[in-house]
């Protein structure tokens, strides 16, 4: 026989633990959320030179200034973060597709911390072979998810599919 949980009844301190952990979460993510306006305008705190001196170091950049330099890396760090949160919270079906601007994001960041003269350029020759890979993925799982809810069988599908329709018929398919 099972026993009702009711207020009456002591609840263990590992479920009152396990029970925090998604406020934990919660709060860790709300906060991150919260800071990255702080986060993208610390590059106003950096020198307008191009060598930064502390009595730690010396480094020089390679861009104008590195208030600059900081400019540049803020303005991809601050998206980064952003659309990482999104895809690792989303419970969506489509939250895959989130990882092309993300990545698109990371090329950006990876070219301006490798000092590269293609800033924002070429990241799309990078992103394209990704894209021709995900983009087909999501749409198949979209129509996997829509034939079970419609109730089609897959040769239906597959008979669809084979169908010759004209440029027009398919973008009117893609709404329905």
């Amino acid at each position: 026989m099972t026993k009702q949980n009711n207020k009456s009844t002591p609840t263990s301190h590992r479920q009152q633990v396990a029970d925090k952990k998604p406020l934990i979460y919660g709060g860790v993510i709300v906060l991150l959320i919260a800071v990255t306006p702080f986060i993208f305008y610390s590059y106003k705190s950096f020198p307008e030179g191009n060598l930064w001196e502390t009595f730690l170091f010396e480094w020089e950049t390679a861009y104008g200034s590195w208030f600059n330099t900081a400019w540049y890396v803020t303005s991809k760090i601050v998206p980064l973060l952003l659309l990482s949160i999104w895809f690792f919270t989303c419970k969506h079906w489509w939250h895959w597709i989130i990882l092309v601007p993300l990545f698109m994001y990371a090329f950006q960041l990876w070219n301006i911390l490798n000092v590269t003269n293609s800033m924002d350029e070429v990241e799309l020759l990078y992103l394209f072979p990704f894209m021709m890979v995900l983009i087909p993925f999501v749409y198949l799982i979209r129509a996997k998810l829509f034939s079970k809810i419609r109730g089609n069988d897959l040769k239906a599908f597959e008979e669809e599919l084979g169908q010759k329709r004209t440029i027009g018929d398919q973008i009117k398919d893609l709404f329905r």
